[in-house]
This record gives C-alpha cells, sequence and structure tokens, in this order.
C-alpha cells in the first residue's frame, strides 16, 4: 500500500509550486510537512479536494461540469493567441465552435437532462476528450459531424450576404 501511494503521490509533488514566486506556499507545506510528518503532497491532495468539494456544494455539478469546460480552455486560447503557431490556435478555435454548438444542443434539450443519470459528469468527461492534447476530440467532432452537416449551408449564407 506505501508503494502504491509513494507512486501515485510522487508524480504529484513535482506539480506541488516552486520557484520565488511560490516560497511562501512552499514554506507552509514544508512547514505542516515537518510538524506532522507527513508528505506535503498529501495537503496538496486534501487542498484541492476541498475545493472541489466546495466548489460542488455552492454550484452543483453543473457548475463543476461549467468550469472544467471553460477555465482551461480559455486559458490555453489565449496563450495561443501570443504563439506563432496556427496549428494551435486552429485547435482552439475548433474547440470553441464545438462548445458552442454542444451548449445550444444543451440548452434545447435541458429538459431532457434531468433524465440522463450522471449527466454531468459524462459532460466533464466529454469536454476533457474534447481538448485533451492526447485525444483532440474537437477536431473530429468538427470534422466529422458539424463541417459536414454546417458547410453546404455556409455556401448559401455568403451567396445571400454578398
Amino acid at each position: 500500500m506505501t508503494a502504491f501511494l509513494h507512486d501515485l503521490t510522487t508524480p504529484l509533488a513535482n506539480l506541488l509550486p516552486t520557484g520565488p514566486r511560490h516560497t511562501r506556499t512552499t514554506e507552509k507545506l514544508k512547514e505542516i510537512e515537518e510538524k506532522t510528518g507527513q508528505p506535503k503532497v498529501y495537503f496538496f491532495i486534501a487542498f484541492c479536494l476541498l475545493l472541489c468539494g466546495f466548489v460542488f456544494l455552492i454550484g452543483g455539478a453543473k457548475l463543476a461540469s461549467d468550469l472544467v469546460s471553460f477555465i482551461y480552455p480559455a486559458y490555453m486560447s489565449f496563450k495561443a493567441i501570443d504563439t506563432a503557431n496556427p496549428t494551435d490556435d486552429k485547435q482552439w478555435l475548433t474547440y470553441w465552435v464545438v462548445f458552442g454548438f454542444t451548449s445550444i444542443i444543451e440548452s434545447c434539450a435541458s429538459f431532457i437532462i434531468g433524465w440522463i443519470p450522471f449527466y454531468f459528469f459524462l459532460k466533464i468527461a466529454f469536454f476533457v476528450w474534447l481538448y485533451h492534447p492526447n485525444f483532440l476530440g474537437a477536431g473530429i467532432i468538427y470534422t466529422q459531424a458539424l463541417r459536414p452537416i454546417l458547410l453546404p449551408y455556409l455556401g448559401k449564407v455568403e451567396k445571400k450576404t454578398s
């Protein structure tokens, strides 16, 4: 069991804040670690779980799923704007198109959502799949579902507006 916990917490320990901007946080974690004799990563995990629980208590699963589907993609979109690489721009623009389409569908089908068990947990998994670098599901949804449906109508709209 101890080896399992060590293997699980070692990568998390590397994610803990370090550097001159985070010395106060690091010092506080080291102080707690020395007082209790427990690794500081346990307290980091406990803090993250408390934060997630607090978000869940305040807004429920909908707030949690909305935060997961918005905060990280928005952060990465801001970063992508400042890079010269057009690939990340395309990836995040595609994500936001799929996000908007999904939000519209979710609003229109809100009466059905209440009947789907674990809907918001499935939504979180879906949105993580959409933007995770290993999957890039937004590109798949766009090229295989949205683009074939919407492309014929885009040509008609452009002809009418010009």
